[in-house]
């Protein structure tokens, strides 16, 4: 062969090493992105939580009040939040919102943060209910009292995932009063998500991130000229926190020397 049409062979090899080149650097651009607006989606067992706007709930009758008063209503101090409050001496009730859960997540959970002025007022239930059919609703209640007065947080019970594409979310919170001059205040409300594993978005990034793991490539060792026209393959990806491998102990007696002639 000669050197036009080695010459031809390595540009040919060279566009298709630029043509790899390119795949990897958009697939790891795709992987990059993903993670920008899913930054959990790499690991789909991994939570996140997603907070939502704890001052539009609703309440379940006209005995109960919310209200937002950041100057005087009870137990303000630090941070502000929905004030609840009922014209009942003592009882049950609630207080609801519909839910915006992002697509390709899944609920697992909700995360309430609040306090109280005793602990004769407090939450009752934490419930999570969706539409079937118009009718029919699956809820799913976690019942546990949560009566601390200090600030805190406060984490469901486990749930089996939830799907929003099959029907819309509605978030009840149960609450008790004591009695009228008592409160509850609701600090934050989140949404503890996992990646939906059957999204497109999710199986994207393991497509990418297994092509990454494992990739290779040919290529020249030289100008593809005569002895320089040797070909060989990358390795695969090498993981930093993988110590190298142990050097091969040098030789224990000294090398010969040459005879001189």
């Amino acid at each position: 062969m000669g050197r036009t049409a080695r010459g031809k062979q390595y540009k040919h090899k060279e566009v298709g090493m630029k043509h790899t080149k390119v795949t990897i650097c958009l697939g790891l651009f795709l992987v990059f992105m993903g993670f920008l607006a899913f930054p959990q989606a790499a690991k789909a067992q991994d939570n996140t939580v997603m907070w939502i706007n704890h001052l539009d709930f609703l309440a379940g009758d006209a005995s109960v009040i919310t209200s937002f008063d950041a100057v005087s209503a009870p137990i303000v101090g630090g941070l502000s939040g929905l004030v609840i409050t009922s014209t009942a001496a003592t009882g049950d009730n609630v207080i609801e919102k519909g839910l915006q859960v992002p697509p390709w997540y899944l609920v697992t959970g909700v995360r309430v943060c609040y306090e109280m002025t005793s602990t004769n007022t407090y939450i009752s239930q934490i419930a999570l209910m969706q539409l079937q059919t118009p009718g029919a609703v699956t809820t799913v209640v976690d019942v546990t009292d949560r009566t601390s007065i200090d600030p805190v947080c406060v984490d469901s019970a486990p749930l089996a995932p939830i799907n929003q594409a099959n029907g819309a979310l509605r978030l009840s919170l149960g609450v008790h009063f004591g009695g009228t001059g008592e409160a509850i205040v609701i600090r934050g409300v989140g949404l503890i998500l996992i990646p939906d594993p059957e999204s497109p978005i999710q199986k994207e990034i393991e497509a990418l991130w297994e092509a990454f793991e494992n990739h290779t490539h040919i290529y020249l060792t030289g100008k593809g000229v005569g002895h320089n026209n040797t070909e060989a393959i990358t390795s695969e990806p090498v993981d930093p926190s993988v110590p190298p491998p142990t050097p091969p102990s040098p030789p224990t007696h000294p090398p010969k020397k040459p005879k001189k002639k």
